[in-house]
C-alpha cells in the first residue's frame, strides 16, 4: 500500500468521529457533498449521479455513498441540482382521493417505476375538487417539477392554458385522453357499456344506476351505461346520484332513496364497490334477495368484493400498471424520448360473481 493509499484508509476509518468535519463545513453547518465522497472513497461526480440516477452508477459505490449520506446526514441541496442539471427530479402526482385504495394502489405502482431513476413525488390530493386541482398545480409548478401524473383534468380550460405555459410534460392516468396528449388508463365508457349488456342479458327490466361524487369518470361510466340501456329498449332514466363522497353507509341510505321512486327496480349498477356493498348491507336489513330481486353490480374489484356475501360482480380495473405505465411513459418523454404510442388501452375485466 503507498502513501496516499494509507492516507485514504484513515480518513475513512476516522470520518465518522464527532467534530471531524466541523473545521472544513460550510457557515451554514450542512454536510458537502465534497464530505461524502471523502467518506464513501468515490469522487464528487460519482456522488451526485448515486444520488439524481442511482443506476448510472455501480452498486458497490452505490452503497457506499448511500451509507455515507446516511451516516453523515447529508441532505442533497435539490435548488443547486436543479440549477445545475435543468432538472429538479421532481414528480407531481395529483389523485382524487388519498384514502380510496383505488389511487394508494396507483401511487405506489407509480413510485416503484420512478425511484430507480432517482425521481421524487410531490403527491397531491384533490378531492375531486377542480378549484383544488388547479391550486396545486400553480402551488407545484413552483417547485419546477419534471413532469405531472394527473389522475383526471377536471378544469380543462384553465389547467391546460397552465401546463402550456410550464411547458412541463404531463401523461393523465386513467382518461383515454383524445388528441396528442399522453395517456394510459381504459375506456369508462365501455366499461359502463358492458356492465349494461351484462345486466340487460340476465333479465334485468328497470336497471338503475347508483352514483356519488360524480368526478367526469364516474359519468362517463354512467353514459356507457345508459347508451346500452337504449339500445335494449330499456329505461335509461333511472338513477339516483349525490356529490357526497362516497362509502357503505351512503350505498344504504341511496338504495332506500332509489326503492322510494322506484319500487320495481331490478337491478342496480353502483359506480364503485363501497356503494355496491353498502346496497347489499341493505338489501339484508330489507329482506331483499340477491341477485333473484336485486341485481347487484359494483367497481374496481377491490379485495372485499370477492369475499362479501354475496360475492359482488364488479369490473377490475388495472390500477396498478395505470400508475407503472404511466411513469413509465412521464420518464420516456421526460429523457428526450419518444413514446411509441400516445395512448395506452390497458382495457378491463367485468368479473361476474354472486350477486348477478
Amino acid at each position: 500500500m503507498n502513501k496516499s493509499d494509507r492516507k485514504i484508509s484513515m480518513r475513512s476509518r476516522h470520518a465518522g468521529e464527532p467534530g471531524h468535519h466541523l473545521a472544513r463545513r460550510r457557515p451554514s453547518g450542512r454536510v458537502t457533498l465534497e464530505e461524502v465522497a471523502e467518506h464513501a472513497q468515490v469522487s464528487t461526480m460519482t456522488v451526485s449521479r448515486a444520488l439524481r440516477d442511482p443506476s448510472l452508477v455501480s452498486p458497490g459505490a452505490r452503497e457506499r455513498v448511500q451509507a455515507a449520506v446516511a451516516q453523515l446526514g447529508y441532505i442533497p441541496n435539490r435548488a443547486a441540482r436543479t440549477l445545475a442539471s435543468a432538472r429538479s427530479k421532481l414528480i407531481g402526482v395529483l389523485a382524487p382521493s388519498l384514502s380510496n385504495a383505488v389511487f394508494v394502489e396507483t401511487i405506489a405502482a407509480v413510485q416503484e417505476c420512478v425511484d430507480p431513476a432517482g425521481y421524487q413525488l410531490l403527491i397531491g390530493n384533490t378531492d375531486y375538487s377542480p378549484v383544488r386541482q388547479a391550486e396545486l398545480l400553480s402551488a407545484y409548478l413552483s417547485h419546477a417539477p419534471d413532469g405531472f401524473l394527473v389522475a383526471g383534468i377536471d378544469n380543462s380550460n384553465a389547467v391546460r392554458r397552465q401546463l402550456a405555459a410550464s411547458n412541463v410534460p404531463l401523461v393523465h392516468m386513467f382518461d383515454l385522453v383524445p388528441g396528442d396528449e399522453w395517456s394510459v388508463g381504459f375506456s369508462q365508457r365501455s366499461a359502463g357499456f358492458a356492465i349494461g349488456e351484462h345486466l340487460i342479458e340476465r333479465g334485468a327490466r328497470r336497471p338503475a344506476f347508483m352514483a356519488a361524487q360524480l368526478d367526469p369518470r364516474t359519468m362517463q361510466r354512467r353514459a356507457g351505461f345508459r347508451r346500452a340501456l337504449r339500445a335494449a329498449g330499456r329505461d335509461a332514466a333511472l338513477e339516483v346520484l349525490t356529490q357526497e363522497p362516497s362509502s357503505a353507509a351512503l350505498g344504504c341510505r341511496l338504495l332506500r332513496e332509489l326503492l322510494e321512486t322506484a319500487p320495481a327496480c331490478d337491478a342496480v349498477f353502483c359506480c364503485n364497490d363501497d356503494l355496491a356493498l353498502g346496497v347489499l348491507f341493505e338489501c339484508q336489513r330489507l329482506g331483499i334477495a340477491v341477485p333473484r330481486q336485486l341485481a347487484v353490480v359494483g367497481f374496481n374489484d377491490l379485495p372485499f368484493a370477492a369475499v362479501a356475501s354475496p360475492s359482488i360482480t364488479t369490473v377490475a380495473t388495472p390500477r396498478y400498471q395505470v400508475g407503472f405505465e404511466a411513469a413509465r411513459m412521464l420518464l420516456q418523454i421526460i429523457h428526450g424520448e419518444v413514446p411509441a404510442q400516445n395512448r395506452i388501452d390497458l382495457g378491463f375485466e367485468l368479473i361476474v360473481r354472486e350477486s348477478t
